[in-house]
C-alpha cells in the first residue's frame, strides 16, 4: 500500500515546480489506489490543462487549495464546473471566474503595484484583492521593495505556489539577492507548516 499523504505532497510539489508529467504519474497512482477520492482526478485534470496553459493550471491549483481549506466538497464541485467550462468554452470559464469576484477589476493584462495597493484598501484585505485579479490580471512590479512586499504577502496569505512562481520568474533579475534567499526560506517554512496541518 502506498503512503497516501507522502505521494500527494510529492505530486503537489512536482506540480508547483511545473513538472506536470511527473506529477500526473503520481496523481494517477493515487487515483488507482484510492478510486473513491474525488480530489485526485481534479489534480490530474489540472495537469491536462497545463499542456495548453501552464499559468491557468497553476492559478486553478492555488485556488483549489484555498477553497479546499474552507469546504472540500464545495471546492471540488466548483473546480469541476470551471474545468468543464474550460474543456468546451473559454468564454463560459471566464464568466464563471468573474462570478466569483464580487467586483470585477477592469480586465487589464497588468495592474501596477500602487493601483493594486489601492485595491487592497478597497477590498479590505490582500487575500480578497488578489483573488479578484488572480485569473485575469498580472501585478506589474518595477521596484525591488514592492516585489519583496508582494511576495511576502502572497506567502502570508497562503498563495504559496503563486509566490514560488513569482520568485522563479524573477530569479534572473535578483540573482543571489539576500532578500530573495530569505523569501525562499520563508516559503519553505510556510509549506512545511501546511504539510504538518494536513
Amino acid at each position: 500500500m502506498i503512503n497516501e499523504n507522502r505521494v500527494l505532497n510529492e505530486a503537489n510539489s512536482l506540480f508547483t515546480q511545473r513538472k506536470f508529467d511527473k506529477a500526473l504519474f503520481l496523481y494517477s497512482l493515487l487515483i488507482s489506489n484510492f478510486p473513491n477520492n474525488e480530489e485526485y482526478p481534479i489534480y490530474a485534470l489540472l495537469c491536462d490543462i497545463s499542456i495548453e496553459d501552464e499559468n491557468k493550471a497553476i492559478a486553478l491549483f492555488d485556488y483549489f487549495f484555498l477553497l479546499k481549506k474552507d469546504d472540500p466538497k464545495e471546492a471540488i464541485s466548483y473546480i469541476k464546473n470551471v474545468i468543464n467550462a474550460y474543456d468546451g468554452d473559454i468564454e463560459k470559464m471566464m464568466d464563471l471566474l468573474k462570478e466569483l469576484n464580487l467586483t470585477t477589476v477592469n480586465q487589464l493584462d497588468a495592474i501596477n503595484y500602487e493601483d493594486f495597493q489601492l485595491l487592497i484598501k478597497q477590498r479590505g484585505s490582500f487575500k480578497v484583492a488578489f483573488e479578484d485579479i488572480m485569473f485575469s490580471t498580472k501585478v506589474a512590479i518595477e521596484k525591488k521593495e514592492d516585489f519583496y512586499d508582494f511576495v511576502t504577502k502572497l506567502i502570508d496569505n497562503g498563495f504559496n505556489n503563486m509566490a514560488y512562481n513569482y520568485l522563479e520568474g524573477f530569479q534572473d533579475y535578483f540573482f543571489q539577492d539576500k532578500e530573495i534567499v530569505k523569501l525562499y526560506k520563508r516559503l519553505e517554512e510556510k509549506q512545511n507548516e501546511t504539510k504538518h496541518k494536513q
